[in-house]
């Protein structure tokens, strides 16, 4: 297996070096044209990473489930892919179920919730390298063709009725999934959100 690590040209990848903070627990969240807050439900807000990534498809799959399990959550999925990327995407990995599923190609939502660019190491460390070979053997999770950016950040957030975020999740590196039975408990419905 060949495995070639690069950054992409610099006008394909930057955003603003200023982005506000990543939104803690108790702060009010991020209100946008794409995403308003408060929501008649609590949210639980899932950034994706790239199109095509099996941690995204992993994540992505977890968060159908809970959004199966739990029709008193929104449950929002954000790709930084195109439309049409997204949309072949979602089919690819098995449907949205019960979540609504935002395609932010310009990635200003993730910039509004202060998810800016990761490292190589973030992506491309050993221990991701040999998740990714687990997903692959394990679950069948392969990933496909890229679509979006690889180094995008990606996070998971709850957000109560009255549009105060009640939980954040920063993965420490590209194969860490957010464990969506902590969003639920912080927004105190029960933790049966785990696939």
């Amino acid at each position: 297996m060949s495995l070639h690590i690069s950054k992409p040209a610099a006008s394909n990848e930057s955003k603003p070096n200023k982005l506000p903070p990543v939104p803690k627990v108790g702060d009010k969240a991020p209100v946008s044209d794409l995403l308003r807050f408060p929501q008649p439900k609590p949210t639980i807000v899932v950034f994706l990473r790239h199109c095509g990534c099996p941690f995204a498809e992993k994540t992505f799959k977890n968060f159908t489930k809970l959004s199966a399990q739990h029709p008193e959550v929104h449950c929002v999925a954000i790709s930084h892919s195109s439309q049409p990327t997204t949309d072949d995407w979602i089919i690819q990995v098995g449907g949205e179920w019960e979540v609504d599923v935002l395609a932010d190609p310009a990635r200003d939502l993730y910039a509004e919730w202060g998810l800016g660019l990761t490292s190589t190491w973030h992506a491309y460390n050993p221990w991701a390298l040999y998740s990714t070979y687990r997903l692959s053997r394990d679950e069948g999770v392969r990933g496909g063709p890229q679509g979006g950016s690889r180094w995008q950040m990606s996070g998971a957030f709850a957000v109560d009725v009255e549009g105060h975020v009640r939980w954040a999740r920063l993965p420490k590196s590209a194969d860490d999934i957010p464990d969506f039975a902590d969003a639920l408990r912080a927004l105190q419905l029960g933790g049966e959100g785990r696939a």
